[in-house]
């Protein structure tokens, strides 16, 4: 069987496609034509930011709105797939394409301000990003949170705002928002290696599949309805997620585990390499600084 039979709504969500392109638009408005009525700053948009903010909204609507969106509703590595690339490739991108300029004006706001203020502190970003996903894990809590379209809506939008939090203090380049320096960061970044462990662990090596919306068809059925149209699903007949899984369920779920372990390796990897090059390349610069020791038989 294919996704096909759900419809081209459920399978390309064209109405997110529109949203996304409103917002592409917006900001390119704002970082451009709108700049200086903005804001008094004479920063503007670098090629790397528009290439960075382009590609961030594409990924981001490969994640929510392709028919990886649908498939993630039906297998659970497809779930922990979007998962991955939603909370831990898509904030740090979204945070390094917005120009300072407009990060200073949004913050600007007492209210927005504050709130970034004490959630993007390094301890606190640490353990409510990571509190919040092993919460949304456990099988009661994903369980109702999944067949529930205001909850589902409102505790993965706060989920995705806690991880731009938790990237904050790695990421971003305002002078008055670096908390994190030298060592700090490499163990801010195996701080949260750690704190995801667990519930990637317990996923992995569990001996039953643990959500009853990726195994139990009636609670399949009301978490598809959350990304498929009612009139799509009356005119279906659907036994269970195995119909169209090609994976045993608990395989499926050990899957996802791995998947989510190894993106996240790969992820925390890479922004690694990069604060060891970023002090490398500060450390020969501090040392070319340095006047060398004059040679005393030529001063003779």
């Amino acid at each position: 069987m294919s996704l096909e039979m759900f419809g081209f709504r459920a399978m390309w969500s064209p109405y997110f496609f529109v949203v996304l392109i409103f917002v592409t638009l917006l900001f390119f408005l704002a970082a451009t034509k709108y700049k200086e009525q903005l804001s008094s700053e004479a920063e503007g948009l670098t090629k790397k930011q528009g290439i960075l903010f382009v590609s961030t909204i594409v990924l981001l609507y490969v994640i929510k709105g392709s028919p990886l969106d649908l498939l993630g509703h039906i297998m659970f590595s497809a779930h922990m797939t979007q998962m991955a690339f939603l909370y831990l490739v898509i904030p740090p991108m979204l945070i390094a394409s917005i120009p300072h300029w407009m990060w200073r004006k949004l913050l600007e706001i007492r209210l927005v301000g504050g709130v970034f203020h004490f959630f993007t502190k390094p301890l606190i970003a640490l353990v409510v990003f990571n509190g919040l996903f092993s919460f949304y894990h456990i099988p009661l809590i994903f369980d109702v949170i999944k067949v529930d379209m205001v909850l589902h809506a409102i505790y993965t939008t706060i989920l995705f705002i806690s991880a731009i939090f938790m990237w904050w203090p790695l990421v971003n380049h305002l002078q008055e928002y670096q908390y994190l320096y030298g060592i700090k960061r490499i163990g801010y970044i195996f701080a949260n290696g750690v704190l995801l462990t667990p519930a990637c662990a317990l996923i992995i090596f569990a001996d039953n599949p643990m959500y009853a919306t990726f195994s139990d068809p009636r609670a399949w059925a009301q978490a598809l309805e959350l990304c498929v149209p009612t009139s799509a699903l009356s005119g279906l007949s659907l036994s269970g997620p195995e119909m169209l899984n090609w994976l045993p369920l608990l395989e499926d779920q050990q899957l996802g585990g791995v998947l989510m372990k190894i993106i996240q390796e790969i992820v925390y990897g890479t922004v690694l390499a990069q604060i060891f090059y970023e002090w490398y390349r500060k450390e020969n610069a501090d040392a070319e600084k340095i006047d060398p020791i004059p040679d005393l038989q030529s001063v003779e």
